[in-house]
């Protein structure tokens, strides 16, 4: 692993936790010697995650659409910043750049990041690591309503198992190194009784 994508909020969040968290998981990226790729911003979580890898020395790799380039949004300071046409091909190319994908709190856009490439690693498109950074619990609502899917029948709670989900920066960052892809995807199930 050389690399995570992070996806986290914009904003900073009513709480001060938020911002230390975002810092905190700056710090421990460049401990692990592993570079952050995120959405480019220099704004909120973001700009904090971003500023905390660049202080301790690491790579800080932004990927950002046109769009938020022309608002005057991306960080202009990092160690790489590929500027791209829209979001589809922002989330592409932080995916090809990540080998790990981490969620800090955020809001609909860091879910819909989220959910995008946890999706894709239950349909067996990647074999990366998917985790949350639980941080002040802001995850557990979450964690519930995935739970409640499961228990409807509408996801394996194999699925579920397979987040990598902690509070610690450092405890998470251990998971994501030592991840086992699971063996199949989704739908193994059905073509294993053909």
């Amino acid at each position: 692993m050389k690399s995570v994508c992070v996806y986290c909020g914009s904003l900073s969040g009513n709480q001060i936790g938020y911002a230390e968290s975002a810092e905190a998981f700056g710090w421990a990226l460049v401990k692990a010697n592993l570079s952050l790729v995120y959405g480019g911003a220099k704004t909120g979580l973001m700009g904090a995650l971003a500023d905390a890898v660049l202080a301790a020395g690491g790579n800080a790799i932004g990927v950002i659409p046109e769009l938020l380039i022309d608002e005057g949004v991306g960080h202009l300071g990092l160690t790489e910043l590929h500027v791209v046409a829209d979001m589809h091909e922002r989330k592409r190319k932080m995916a090809d750049l990540a080998d790990a994908f981490v969620a800090l709190p955020g809001g609909i856009g860091t879910l819909e990041e989220f959910f995008e490439v946890f999706t894709w690693a239950q349909l067996g498109y990647h074999q990366k690591p998917v985790a949350l950074l639980n941080v002040n619990r802001f995850y557990d609502p979450l964690l519930a309503m995935l739970q409640h899917t499961a228990n409807e029948g509408f996801m394996e709670q194999f699925f579920i198992e397979m987040l990598q989900i902690d509070a610690n920066p450092l405890v998470l960052l251990e998971r994501l190194a030592t991840y086992k892809p699971p063996i199949g995807n989704k739908w193994s199930k059905y073509r294993s009784a053909v």
